[in-house]
């Protein structure tokens, strides 16, 4: 029992570095089309320049959509040719962008990025993956490897751009889009070496109440269920609707266009640089800690950046919603893990992430509504009551536990 054991921590720490490899090289496209996507969109405009961010949105879109797909996909052809697939449709969306730049279609370009996220929602289910028959305690930890795999995203994304950008000077960002197919082939090459868990198969006829999968009605209306998503939500959408405000208001306040990147730079490492050693912080402190300061994080970045508009406010603000965000989201996805049986993991892993994105990418859009409305002091301030919020619903799920935990 003892080398089965030893055997599964084996495969699942390798399926962690692989994965964690794959998110370095296929979730550079996030950033890649992130950054360029709006630019490439104001370039394929004609004198109307209000759309140009709608091939971003478009992407945004394809993740959410691509959640649901994702999880059919990979329940039918199982983790390792499904996560293939999915880098295959950041390559088959590059190559499309890459076309659609070349004959000037705007909406087909907007098309091609939403191909791309739905390439991301696949990337997005790699910290599933990496729980999936991982002992207990190695839980947090091998989500934790695989976001760390974000941190080589961060920078293989920009490099990628930068040496690729004037690769076709007739066609401008077309190169971009190019490299990206060379990414995603890379990315499958890697994932052909993910070693497939094996769902044990239970005869129907003999399948007990505990092995029989539930609906999922009941399980996703499980507080604790609600309590994870809530807080996992909360985080991201909420980090998502500051980050994208941040550059605009930090033009508006007079800095350059170079400032405002770099203090995105810095928010993008502080996301997750923290994954080294976040997973061994949530073994030691438990899920509910760890989440609870993510979010009291968020609290201050709102306050810091109310404060003042000066760079350092706009800087160490940027810094604590990437460290928050990390906590948040890494340990109320390991929250999330432990709500649903194996047989039940795509089902309800593709839910999570379909209402996850599809929230996402509402905070995206109010961003820049609210900054014009309300100014940079408004979009913090909207920070501190859902925030708060989401901390009400944990501490009432850590006393819910511990009355539990008392009585039996």
């Amino acid at each position: 029992m003892s080398g089965q054991g030893s055997s599964t921590a084996t495969s699942a720490r390798l399926n962690a570095i692989v994965l964690a490899a794959a998110q370095a090289v296929v979730g550079a496209a996030a950033p890649m089309t992130i950054s360029m996507g709006g630019l490439a969109g104001y370039y394929l405009l004609g004198s109307d320049k209000s759309l140009a961010t709608a091939p971003v949105t478009g992407f945004t879109v394809g993740l959410a959509l691509g959640a649901f797909g994702a999880a059919a996909i990979m329940r039918v052809t199982g983790r390792r040719l499904g996560f293939m697939v999915g880098a295959a449709f950041t390559a088959a969306g590059g190559a499309l962008a890459a076309l659609a730049l070349w004959i000037g279609s705007f909406w087909f370009f907007a098309f091609a990025l939403a191909i791309i996220g739905c390439g991301g929602a696949f990337v997005q289910q790699y910290r599933f993956a990496a729980a999936d028959n991982a002992p207990p305690q190695f839980k947090a930890q091998a989500i934790s490897w695989v976001l760390a795999g974000g941190v080589f995203a961060a920078v293989i994304g920009p490099q990628t751009v930068i040496f690729s950008r004037e690769m076709f000077p007739t066609v401008p960002f077309a190169g971009i889009f190019v490299a990206m197919i060379g990414l995603g082939l890379l990315g499958a090459l890697i994932l052909s070496l993910l070693r497939e868990s094996k769902d044990v198969v239970v005869d129907p006829a003999t399948q007990t109440a505990a092995d029989r999968p539930r609906p999922l009605r009941y399980i996703v209306t499980q507080r604790s269920f609600v309590t994870a998503m809530v807080c996992g939500v909360g985080t991201y959408a909420l980090m998502t609707f500051m980050m994208t405000g941040a550059p605009l208001a930090m033009v508006a306040c007079g800095f350059s266009a170079d400032l405002a990147t770099l203090g995105i730079q810095w928010h993008v490492m502080a996301m997750f640089a923290p994954s080294f050693f976040t997973g061994h912080l949530i073994r030691r402190f438990g899920e509910a800690t760890i989440v609870g300061i993510g979010l009291a994080l968020l609290l201050v970045c709102a306050f810091i950046a109310f404060i003042g508009i000066e760079l350092w406010n706009f800087w160490l603000a940027l810094v604590l919603l990437g460290i928050g965000w990390n906590f948040g989201f890494i340990g109320s996805t390991a929250m999330v893990t432990a709500t649903y049986r194996q047989s039940e993991k795509n089902k309800v892993q593709g839910f999570h992430d379909g209402v996850l994105f599809s929230l996402v990418a509402v905070a995206s859009l109010a961003s820049g509504g609210a900054l014009n409305h309300w100014g940079w002091e408004g979009v913090s301030l909207v920070l501190v009551p859902i925030a708060s919020f989401c901390l009400l619903v944990l501490g009432l799920q850590v006393v819910s536990d511990r009355q539990k935990h008392a009585s039996a």
